[in-house]
């Protein structure tokens, strides 16, 4: 190439000393002079463009490869280079060879979409996918996918895989189960991108919602279900109430039956029960800071005077106790 530079800027250098003007001697000596000048310039031309060739040269025969990529070279002759080089400084032949670079690293992908669940309602589920391609395929990669490689398969697998996982569960499973799900969709989708000689490191479940038809439906079969467990309650509470009131009747009854035995048997049972509510209003009143003036025969605390005597005669008047 040099070579060819050097002979087009000759042929013009003694194109331009033929034309110049002169006549007799005096011309021939210019014209000498001409040439040297031209010979000169074209000389200087001449390193000037060697030396930008090799300037240019040099520049684009090495590329640096930064931390977390990698590249792989297309040569104008053969085509791509089987070879996938690693960081830092490589060498290539400017024009013939062109590198490209790959980011091998870990990547996000998200991805929503409107699908069916077994029983025919309609969910809405967001994917998010960490993924990278393998180092050691890339020639491949960019042979078939190019270096959108990502936007090309991961969009439609992720979408089928998440179709049909879903279609195989009813929506309250999806709720109850949705670790299950997860990790179905997880292995179908590294065993499709795993075609793809696409790396998936995580696969994981961002969003899981349902229409709001199905949302208030479900809603209120849960109010549904707490009004009935309050009213199993309720029920619940009631007959042990009712329980309670039987029980306490029986109480009752039996405390009054054997109250009137008592009675009937010793008189003295009811000198002994006036005599225990006479103690307890005394307690009542001793302790109370107001004076109070009233009848002691209304408050039974005539213990010494002829109330006994007056109640015995009652009862025996009555009929009460009879032998």
């Amino acid at each position: 190439m040099a070579q060819r530079f050097r002979q087009a800027f000759q042929n013009m250098a003694k194109q331009v000393g033929s034309n110049m003007p002169g006549g007799g001697g005096a011309g021939g000596g210019n014209n000498g002079g001409g040439s040297r000048a031209a010979a000169a310039a074209a000389r200087s031309i001449t390193a000037l463009a060697v030396a930008g060739g090799f300037s240019y040269g040099a520049y684009n025969s090495i590329y640096t490869v930064n931390g977390g990529h990698r590249a792989v070279v297309f040569n104008r002759i053969v085509g791509m280079k089987d070879q996938v080089y690693g960081e830092g400084l490589n060498f290539n032949i400017p024009w013939f060879e062109r590198p490209i670079i790959y980011d091998i690293r870990t990547r996000p992908v998200n991805l929503q979409t409107l699908t069916g669940s077994k029983d025919l309602q309609m969910v809405t589920i967001a994917i998010r996918v960490l993924h990278k391609p393998d180092p050691d395929k890339l020639v491949w990669i960019y042979r078939f996918l190019g270096q959108n490689y990502d936007q090309r398969v991961l969009p439609s697998v992720m979408n089928e895989c998440a179709k049909a996982v879903v279609a195989k569960y009813n929506a309250n499973e999806l709720l109850t189960k949705r670790e299950h799900v997860s990790r179905e969709i997880s292995i179908d989708l590294r065993r499709r991108a795993g075609l793809f000689n696409i790396k998936l490191e995580d696969v994981a479940i961002t969003h899981l919602s349902f229409s709001p038809e199905y949302a208030r439906a479900v809603e209120a079969k849960q109010v549904a279900q707490q009004d009935a467990e309050r009213a199993k309650y309720i029920v619940i509470g009631a007959q042990q109430e009712k329980k309670t009131i039987i029980t306490k009747a029986k109480g009752e009854a039996e405390s009054a039956s054997l109250i009137g035995y008592a009675v009937k048997k010793n008189p003295g049972f009811m000198k002994l029960r006036r005599i225990d509510a006479a103690r307890d209003i005394a307690d009542i009143v001793a302790k109370s800071g107001n004076k109070v003036y009233l009848n002691a025969d209304s408050l039974l605390l005539n213990l010494l005077g002829d109330a006994d005597e007056k109640f015995e005669k009652s009862v025996h008047g009555k009929g009460m106790f009879r032998r």
